[in-house]
């Protein structure tokens, strides 16, 4: 309180400079130490280098997008559906109601509950529900839509599974046993296999 109503005047004494010249703040830390790292513009899409590395690629894009890839394409569908095929928007809208719930009875059962997860598969679960809603579309003449929109969304969704570098695993050049030699090395990518897709 004995400062409060004065004014504070900077003072005449020069900054503390290091051994280096530099000036020091109160810190003890130097100017060069607050800079801020370069920018850089980091594109995560590339050409695979082969055939193979481009199926790896989109196996494993695939398995992690999943979720994402799905919405893509169901919310195109959904919007070619607005305008003329009403109840086939409905039935749409319940057939993913009907998947919601499932794989939130999946989530909230344990583990050790056999049936849900060891005799009956996710897989083929979630894909009798994807028959019944593309036999539903057909059925309510929505058949043409649902052609179109897969035609128009697979191929982006394939052309985004090659070209993407995820960036949770990395590629590791790993020694053939040539001595020390670099004609032995392979890429081999280091994958975390404990997560596991819902």
């Amino acid at each position: 309180m004995a400062t409060h109503g004065t004014i504070q005047r900077p003072s005449t004494v020069a900054a503390p400079t290091t051994p280096t010249g530099r000036p020091e703040d109160s810190t003890g830390k130097t100017l060069d130490d607050f800079r801020r790292p370069e920018f850089r513009l980091v594109c995560p899409l590339s050409i695979p280098s082969s055939p193979e590395a481009a199926s790896l690629r989109i196996i494993q894009n695939l398995t992690h997008f999943a979720l994402y890839y799905t919405h893509f394409v169901w919310i195109v569908l959904f919007v070619t559906l607005i305008p003329q095929r009403k109840v086939s928007l409905i039935l749409l809208v319940i057939m993913t109601y009907v998947t919601s719930l499932y794989l939130l009875l999946l989530r909230a059962c344990p583990a050790n509950f056999h049936l849900l997860h060891k005799i009956i598969d996710k897989r083929i679960v979630l894909g009798l529900i994807v028959m019944a809603t593309m036999i539903e579309l057909i059925a309510t003449k929505a058949g043409l839509h649902l052609v179109i929109t897969l035609a128009a969304t697979v191929p982006l969704v394939l052309t985004h599974a090659v070209l993407w570098v995820r960036n949770d695993f990395c590629v590791e050049k790993w020694g053939g046993g040539n001595g020390g030699g670099g004609g032995g090395e392979e890429s081999v990518p280091l994958v975390d296999e404990s997560t596991e897709i819902v």
